[in-house]
């Protein structure tokens, strides 16, 4: 495995980092043990959840979510040493309940949610703590305040953005250093070979603040995973996924064959990718499936030439570069 600062910070993450979403969704409480036990034996050390992460959601909002944040608490709880082993991250945004305060990013819900993660989790403290969206509704200064204390407190160690834009990076920034705050160390973005839009802003401020740049949807939902060959079975069969896969298909069609040249599956071939991009820390994998660990690593092995990023530059043309050169002279 091959470990990588997080943004400028000294913390040091694997490559590949586990994503959880799937757990008491698509996988249940023993398949997401094993899952964790293969992650952990193949020298995976970032694992990342959500405290709305779960099984199906019931109408009134008390069941389902959490159950990812509890599967890995019951497995930490298993073995005391696992907790030193991991960087654990979880998220802080979604609704958690039917009041009015049981979301977003103010004092009062980052405050709850902080604890009722460390309870789920079965841990003292969360190493990186992430707003799961932007909340332009409260300011800066609220969230930094009530981010400052749980780090002074010892319940969090690090802060980390999802899907923010890149206006909303500098914002934060800028805010966290006049309270004299380290701020963000990373951003979890949407980002695979179809979905580049963050090249325009997002990744230039992310590498001008340092934040290390953590892409979840690696394939793409699937469309990246060998989507030609496998459509007629799977969540590939399913009407939306055919849609998808027919308004792709002239691309799939050129793509799949790039890879069989290169004689690598396209799974792969669509991590190793984002590997190379050189703002990019970790990538996420969401297995549902232990043996699907093994598959992944295989992209930390692929060697793509100037030319092959080229090609796939040809079949998968971003948005022109940065902004404002990529639209402007």
């Amino acid at each position: 495995m091959e470990y990588r600062n997080l943004g400028r910070s000294g913390l040091k993450v694997s490559r590949i980092a586990l994503g959880t979403m799937n757990f008491g969704m698509e996988t249940d409480q023993p398949d997401s043990v094993s899952i964790l036990d293969a992650a952990l034996d193949a020298g995976i050390n970032f694992i990342d959840t959500a405290d709305v992460y779960g099984g199906p959601q019931s109408p009134d909002m008390k069941q389902g979510y959490g159950i990812s944040e509890e599967f890995i608490g019951d497995w930490l709880s298993q073995d005391t040493g696992r907790r030193d082993q991991i960087v654990l991250a979880t998220k802080v945004y979604q609704p958690m309940g039917t009041g009015p305060n049981d979301r977003g990013l103010s004092a009062y819900h980052i405050r709850r949610a902080c604890e009722d993660s460390l309870r789920r989790l079965k841990t003292d403290h969360i190493d990186l703590y992430e707003m799961h969206h932007i909340d332009r509704s409260t300011p800066w200064d609220e969230i930094w305040q009530a981010m400052e204390q749980l780090v002074r407190e010892g319940k969090i160690l690090y802060v980390g953005s999802s899907n923010f834009a890149g206006w909303d990076i500098a914002t934060a920034q800028n805010n966290a250093a006049a309270r004299h705050f380290l701020g963000l160390i990373s951003e979890q973005s949407v980002y695979n070979l179809n979905a580049r839009m963050i090249e325009l802003e997002v990744i230039p401020a992310a590498r001008h603040f340092g934040l290390g740049l953590i892409p979840y949807s690696p394939l793409a939902g699937g469309l990246l995973g060998g989507a030609l060959d496998k459509a007629s079975k799977g969540r590939r069969a399913s009407e939306r996924i055919q849609r998808q896969i027919e308004g792709k298909r002239a691309q799939l069609e050129a793509y799949e064959a790039l890879c069989r040249e290169l004689g690598e599956q396209p799974a792969d071939v669509a991590m190793a990718w984002l590997l190379h991009q050189p703002a990019v820390t970790a990538t996420i994998t969401g297995p549902r499936t232990a043996d699907q660990i093994t598959g992944t690593l295989r992209a930390l092995t692929i060697s793509l030439t100037p030319q092959t990023l080229a090609r796939l530059d040809e079949i998968w043309p971003g948005p022109g570069g940065a902004a404002p050169q990529a639209y402007a002279w």
